[in-house]
């Protein structure tokens, strides 16, 4: 029979885990009965993925305010440090800020205007156009931005982060210094200790830095990057981490690969097929209203088994019909543009019948159905099954 369904993605509910928990043992177990319960059948190349905070969590993978204030001590002794590129968030940063500040005597912010490296607006890129600023060349202290556009607030969560930060800041008894800018190197003007905290672009600010003659200089991916008085960690640090209560954070997991390897393995003792799996983070994603790229964590995956190596090797059915094909119709092309596919080898990028198709990496892709699939609020499906991915118009 024809199959008419090509690839679906099902959230898998799971309890809520807590430390300690057989996090592997867990994923094998709700996949189970949950495709025991609704009648779906396992195939060879199904992916199972699960999300980075289950894993996180049953690792226990946590850490205070203090702890993360004891670290920041230990690499900022004199007690002032810059703070370059930070995202706007209450859930990414407003906990690491409050650490930090309890670690500092005096901190300088440096925000990317107009807007955070994810996409967070803290000012309209037409209102710069109108005030005739140039946010490359352009260093605005807080008057001056105050001057300008006034008290801009989230498109979302309505906050003026400017003032939000500052606050965090000051209740934690450190004084504190805000200035929007986009060229990290004007942060060496107020301080060369500096703490670079962007995401993807942090090695590049990094390198820039380093070239300017920065003096002391950590990432926030080395923060708490190894245990601090008893703190989780992770090799990421601070980066991928989200806000558990006012004074702490769940950290992004590690050791993960044995996690994944593991789930594989125990599946494949149970039915007998081979199922990919991956741990995930945030999907690789644009909003086109708030502007907000989601992907905050710093990978969409943080492993994955061997199956889901690599990009996607498509052509482009459309291309095939409209122009290879377009003489025939009805079950000759079809016939014709499933040969077509059977006997594909690597597609270059550069070649016609594959352009549209996505040249993203298979983690990122999954990832990002994983993430839009299970959501991020009370869905209670924290793990996702996914099946006809690699499936084609040929299968």
């Amino acid at each position: 029979m024809t199959r008419s369904l090509g690839t679906v993605s099902m959230g898998v509910r799971a309890p809520i885990i807590r430390e300690g928990d057989d996090i592997a043992a867990i994923i094998v177990d709700c996949v189970s009965k949950a495709v025991e319960n609704e009648g779906v059948v396992l195939r060879d190349g199904d992916i199972i993925g699960a999300t980075e905070a289950i894993v996180a969590r049953a690792q226990g993978n946590y850490a205070n305010v203090d702890q993360i204030a004891a670290d920041i001590r230990r690499k900022y002794p004199e007690g002032t440090v810059g703070l370059v590129f930070p995202i706007m968030s209450r859930n990414r940063f407003s906990v690491c800020l409050k650490g930090i500040a309890r670690g500092a005597k005096k901190i300088v912010i440096m925000l990317s205007y107009p807007a955070d490296e994810v996409g967070n607006h803290i000012v309209d890129l037409d209102a710069l156009d109108e005030k005739g600023v140039n946010p490359w060349s352009d260093v605005l202290d807080t008057k001056k931005f105050r001057e300008l556009f006034g008290y801009p607030k989230h498109t979302f969560t309505g906050i003026d982060y400017v003032s939000y930060y500052k606050e965090i800041v000051e209740a934690e008894g450190c004084e504190v210094e805000i200035i929007l800018a986009n060229d990290c190197r004007k942060i060496l003007d107020y301080t060369d200790s500096v703490l670079v905290c962007d995401i993807h672009s942090r090695h590049r600010t990094k390198r820039l830095l380093k070239a300017a003659g920065v003096k002391n200089l950590y990432g926030l991916d080395e923060v708490l990057s190894q245990s601090v008085d008893g703190s989780g960690y992770c090799e990421y640090g601070l980066l991928g981490s989200n806000k558990a209560t006012d004074e702490s954070v769940k950290l992004f997991p590690r050791d993960c690969q044995n996690v994944v390897d593991r789930v594989q393995k125990e599946l494949f003792d149970k039915t007998g097929k081979r199922i990919e799996v991956l741990i995930y983070g945030d999907g690789a994603f644009k909003d086109p209203v708030g502007k907000i790229w989601e992907l905050a964590d710093p990978v969409v995956a943080a492993a994955y088994t061997s199956g889901l190596e690599g990009r996607p090797n498509e052509v482009k059915l459309k291309y095939l019909a409209d122009n290879d094909f377009a003489h025939l119709s009805g079950a000759e092309l079809e016939k014709a543009v499933s040969d077509r596919i059977k006997n594909k080898s690597a597609v270059r990028e550069d070649d016609m019948v594959s352009q549209g198709t996505t040249p993203r990496r298979i983690t990122d892709l999954v990832g990002s159905l994983c993430d839009l699939t299970s959501g991020s609020g009370d869905k209670g499906t924290p793990i996702v099954l996914i099946q006809g991915y690699f499936d084609n118009f040929s299968d």
